[in-house]
């Protein structure tokens, strides 16, 4: 039987009890003696005949007036001694029901405690480490398993574009982002901004410290063709090939709530984290770069209202919230100042003995139903060792790279907008330290910005429409005409959720590129496809 019944006998036992004594000492109401009587009629603990005498019985004593009660002249033996022969009989048929009520209860009891132990067995049970439990699923946020006192997290995504693009007319710019100058249509099956994503994260609490690991692999569609940007660098499109893993991301954490978490390998840098993570076409495609041979990955916005924080190694801390403030600092592997137009139009560098430092200051604030997200960050690190055609071996120097950055994203109801500004002296464009020193080893001076508007019409259709601007100026006694000056696109596009895992995208971007000698290009690309997020 279940505990329930047991408990619900047991409770009939303990009233039945009661009733017994309050009828032995006179003083249970009519209609609880009465109930009482019915209750164990019910149970079984009656029969048929002793409920009717015990019933019949009690309406008598209840209906006999009070002064009958009392001894009255001449025969107070005989009434005295009638009472206790009515209430040794009423004892005497009551007797067998207290009996079997009172096993009833001592039963229940019984029963309830050996529910308690097995479900305190069932829970020691499911908190065992050998014993694997799935946590209730949220949309996007991946699946967790908990073994033990470890949550096991596997999330990730898949996305797949068809883009054609189209060149305008235009001549070749040393760095540009346009395509414009080579004079090809060109059609491609590939990824956007992000490749395929599966990412692994093992967290739990030891000592009070919280900890956690992660790895994270992220594929991409297209053949690989591994040059300076590895798994980045332009695909092939050659029979047999296969496709690239960028394993990215590598990294622990370890801290506590009062104190903030420190982390240690490879992830996400602080200076343009927030530009790339707000950018809408991080779900579309953006400028495609290379077409006709597609990389891991689109450029979406990256060279064009932003340069890309990238994934690189770090021991970096980020503080506790407070009152929506949050701090992070870290050292991080330093980058070689890189010849990305080709010619000579740049200084190189690959020594480097003091680390990169990066930092970053965010606040989140909301005033009724604005949402605001306010970050500003700095990038600092001193390139050594250059070299290039003009800098002799006794010419050799380094220089200081420094930039910053402020961004803001606003969010009113259906209506979000980001507004974000750079600047930098060394740092160049589209990529850390791209053609950001001269020849003669001067350091140019670079800025950029772009402008992002979006409305919800509905919560799964969705209009995003941005521009960007990033600018790249001559150093003093640059003779490098032919680099690009300016990088800009347009984009607008279409989302809409087919469900809370898959999102359509429809997209259109128009990208110019502009050298300092005059020369220009310009394409535009039609992207369409789906992104996957579990």
């Amino acid at each position: 039987m279940s505990a329930r019944h047991w408990a619900q006998v047991g409770l009939t036992a303990v009233l039945a009890a009661g009733g017994v004594s309050m009828l032995s000492a006179r003083c249970a109401r009519a209609d609880d003696y009465s109930d009482l009587l019915d209750i164990l009629r019910a149970k079984g603990a009656l029969t048929q005949v002793e409920y009717s005498t015990l019933l019949a019985k009690h309406r008598h004593h209840a209906v006999e007036p009070a002064s009958a009660q009392a001894p009255r002249r001449g025969r107070g033996a005989a009434a005295r001694h009638g009472a206790v022969t009515t209430e040794a009989a009423a004892d005497g048929a009551v007797m067998p029901a207290v009996l079997a009520a009172q096993r009833a209860a001592d039963s229940a009891a019984a029963s309830a405690r050996a529910a308690e132990a097995s479900m305190l067995a069932a829970r020691s049970t499911i908190d065992s480490p050998s014993v694997v439990r799935v946590a209730p699923y949220v949309a996007g946020k991946g699946l967790t398993f908990k073994a033990g006192q470890i949550d096991i997290n596997f999330s990730g995504f898949v996305n797949g574009f068809y883009s054609y693009n189209s060149p305008g007319h235009g001549l070749p710019v040393a760095g540009g982002l346009s395509s414009g100058g080579s004079g090809f249509d060109s059609s491609a099956v590939r990824n956007g901004l992000l490749p395929a994503g599966f990412v692994l994260k093992l967290s739990t609490t030891q000592s009070g410290i919280d900890l956690s690991a992660v790895l994270g692999l992220y594929p991409g569609l297209n053949n690989a063709n591994p040059g300076a940007f590895n798994a980045n660098s332009g695909g092939s499109s050659v029979g047999l090939g296969t496709a690239g893993i960028d394993l990215r991301q590598v990294y622990l954490t370890a801290g506590t709530k009062s104190f903030g978490t420190v982390k240690l390998g490879r992830d996400l840098a602080l200076f343009g984290s927030d530009a790339i993570l707000n950018d809408a076409t991080l779900l579309s495609v953006g400028t495609t770069g290379s077409n006709t041979a597609p990389a891991n990955t689109s450029l979406g916005r990256i060279g064009l209202g932003y340069v890309y924080a990238d994934w690189i190694p770090q021991i970096s801390y980020a503080s506790p919230v407070i009152a929506g403030f949050q701090g992070s600092v870290g050292v991080f592997q330093p980058l070689d100042a890189f010849n990305f137009a080709g010619g000579g139009l740049s200084a190189q560098s690959t020594q480097h003995s003091s680390p990169m430092v990066q930092g970053k200051i965010t606040y989140d604030f909301k005033i009724g139903e604005l949402s605001t997200r306010i970050w500003s960050s700095f990038l600092i690190q001193h390139q050594q060792g250059l070299t290039s055609g003009l800098l002799a071996e006794t010419d050799r120097r380094g220089a200081m790279a420094e930039a910053g950055e402020i961004g803001a994203k606003l969010t009113y109801g259906p209506a979000q907008a980001v507004v974000y500004y750079y600047r930098g002296s060394g740092l160049g464009t589209t990529g850390l330290f791209f053609d950001g020193i001269a020849p003669n080893g001067h350091k140019r001076d670079s800025e950029g910005y772009y402008v992002q508007g979006a409305y919800n019409f509905t919560k799964r259709f969705k209009l995003v429409g941005s521009y960007g601007v990033s600018n790249l100026y001559l150093a003093s006694g640059d003779t490098a005409t032919g680099l690009v000056r300016r990088n800009q696109s347009e984009v607008g596009a279409a989302y809409y959720d087919l469900t809370d895992w898959l999102k359509l995208v429809a997209e259109y971007a128009h990208t110019q590129a502009a050298a300092h000698n005059g020369n220009s290009a310009s394409d535009n690309t039609v992207s369409g496809g789906a992104i996957l997020f579990f």
